[in-house]
């Protein structure tokens, strides 16, 4: 009997990626579970999910960082096993990391044709090549200067380089991870445009993201992550933010504000003709006095740098003041050390929380002792004494503040960002504080997240203590503030009530075209 050849595998059909049942385990999580996702050319697809969702994971499989535990992936039809970056970008396949992946000493032509094989003589190559790059920048409107050093870009342009990198290596597949994440509100509308022109091209963008609003804004159809599972995929025609909102948390968000009336007039900290300096010596605050009472919010609204960081690293001693004085209770605080200003009762909740507000290396327990050194319950005589009271601490802060952690022993650097924030609200609210300074509180959050950050915000307010918000959100400044002022080149361009004024007054004001009468705060 002759035996029977085997049947042909079905080729699966010309869609330019796709992948099907993706696993990927790492010790304590399951991070992809059986995840299936396609991309069409001529689409901008959207994948969208909370922080830890598994979005960047998948993407870094399909981009050949890292290697399926289980699933297929297709290229053009053709089952391929992508063994690498380079690999990638031979299928086509680009990606533009959250973190780019630049030299700095290297100037923009160097950068971009980094690692390629050169065919000819250096100078004929680079002036080629400078040809390429030029009409690239040019075809898509995203211009640059080649022989510009990376070190002197913004992060917006840093990230215009990163995508030329892409095109320039002529890939079809181009994955954007949290783009919007980095880059200056008034950059994205040109990114979005510049995203519409490689569409028109007959590109498929990936744009992986937990922003709504971005979403509905510039994607054709989305695709929803949740608990590294695949939720949905619609087009975006098809569905509303609500709707979306759903699908990736799997319930209601609301971002109601409730508010208790305060009837207390103890100012707890008072600003008074500061004047800082920035990295670079110059001032960026100048001259600024407000005071935030017990029992209020205070929220500082402003493009990014305008002084807001620079004002709130002089208040928690992390920047020096060359001028005013900065009075937390009755007493001046200015220039003091924070291991002199935080025990007194202020809670600091850093713009940049990876960098600033908590050491990667260290464990969630460990983190959570930061600013409890002088507890004798763990501490004697300053030297950590007690492992299991320790943990006990931290397991009952991570239950209630709900960070999601495989264990207390786990690295921060193992958390997601949404989670990351939670360890750093456990560490800075649990005691208690009279003020509580947080700068940029929901920056690259999704809608969970920022809920929950937002609602503690304003728990805290409720309880007494006074807030000091910075935020470039300007409906989360308006919505959770009782009183705003607005920094424009170090100034307060005005101080007042969120319910007397429109969001164009506000906007008009954070661009310096307007001023308004300083109202009591």
């Amino acid at each position: 009997m002759k035996e029977r050849a085997p049947i042909p595998e079905t080729p699966e059909p010309e869609v330019p990626v796709r992948m099907r049942s993706i696993v990927k385990r790492f010790p304590g999580v399951l991070a992809n579970d059986h995840v299936d996702f396609d991309i069409q050319a001529g689409e901008i697809h959207g994948l969208l999910g909370e922080n830890g969702a598994g979005k960047t994971t998948l993407m870094r499989i399909l981009y050949g960082m890292y290697r399926p535990d289980e699933g297929e992936i297709y290229v053009n039809g053709q089952r391929v096993s992508v063994s690498s970056p380079s690999h990638a970008i031979s299928l086509g396949i680009g990606m533009v990391h959250q973190h780019f992946m630049l030299v700095p000493d290297m100037t923009i032509l160097e950068n971009v044709i980094l690692g390629l094989k050169t065919r000819m003589g250096l100078s004929l190559e680079k002036k080629e090549s400078r040809e390429k790059l030029l009409a690239i920048s040019k075809r898509y409107g995203l211009p640059v200067d080649p022989d510009v050093y990376v070190w002197q870009l913004s992060v917006g342009e840093k990230q215009r380089v990163e995508i030329l990198k892409a095109l320039y290596r002529e890939v079809k597949t181009l994955i954007l991870d949290e783009p919007t994440a980095v880059v200056a509100p008034q950059e994205v509308e040109q990114l979005f445009s510049a995203l519409r022109d490689l569409k028109k091209e007959g590109l498929a963008v990936v744009l992986i993201t937990h922003k709504l609003d971005e979403i509905m804004t510039v994607a054709d159809r989305v695709t929803v992550l949740r608990n590294g599972r695949h939720v949905a995929t619609t087009n975006v025609s098809d569905v509303n933010s609500r709707m979306l909102a759903q699908l990736m948390i799997g319930r209601e968000i609301s971002y109601e504000v409730k508010k208790q009336p305060i009837e207390t007039v103890e100012t707890i900290l008072s600003v008074e003709r500061l004047r800082v300096l920035d990295d670079r010596g110059a001032e960026s605050v100048r001259g600024v006095s407000f005071s935030v009472r017990r029992g209020q919010i205070f929220g500082i609204a402003g493009v990014s740098g305008n002084g807001q960081r620079e004002l709130t690293e002089a208040i928690v001693g992390l920047r020096r003041a060359f001028g005013g004085r900065v009075v937390f209770r009755g007493r001046d605080v200015t220039n003091l050390s924070p291991y002199e200003i935080l025990p007194r009762g202020v809670a600091y909740i850093p713009e940049e929380r990876n960098r600033d507000g908590a050491i990667n290396d260290f464990s969630v327990a460990e983190n959570l002792i930061l600013k409890r050194q002088r507890d004798p319950s763990i501490t004697r005589n300053g030297i950590l004494m007690n492992p299991e009271q320790i943990d006990n601490l931290a397991k009952r802060l991570v239950e209630q503040f709900d960070v999601r952690t495989p264990s207390v022993k786990t690295t921060a650097i193992s958390l997601s960002g949404g989670n990351l924030q939670r360890m750093i609200l456990a560490r800075e609210l649990s005691g208690k504080p009279d003020l509580v300074v947080a700068g940029q509180p929901t920056r690259g959050l999704d809608i969970a997240a920022t809920e929950y950050v937002r609602r503690k915000l304003v728990d805290m307010r409720n309880a007494g203590a006074a807030v000091l918000l910075v935020s470039e959100d300007l409906d989360e400044v308006l919505t959770l503030s009782d009183t705003v002022g607005v920094m424009y080149r170090g100034e307060l361009a005005g101080v007042l009530r969120p319910q007397e004024v429109t969001i164009e007054d506000v906007g008009l004001m954070m661009t310096g075209v307007k001023r308004m009468d300083v109202v009591a705060s």
